[in-house]
């Protein structure tokens, strides 16, 4: 569980800039909806 929290902790991004907030959250979005796909294929 640990192991999963630093991953999380690794994935927030501190930063001012909108544009790079919002590019980071997009990228983010659609890793986790391609793994969600993918697990959707193999189940």
């Amino acid at each position: 569980m640990t192991e999963l929290v630093r991953v999380l902790r690794g994935l927030r991004r501190a930063t001012d800039d909108p544009r790079d907030a919002f590019a980071h959250r997009l990228r983010v979005g659609l890793a986790i909806a391609a793994l969600i796909l993918f697990l959707s294929f193999l189940g």
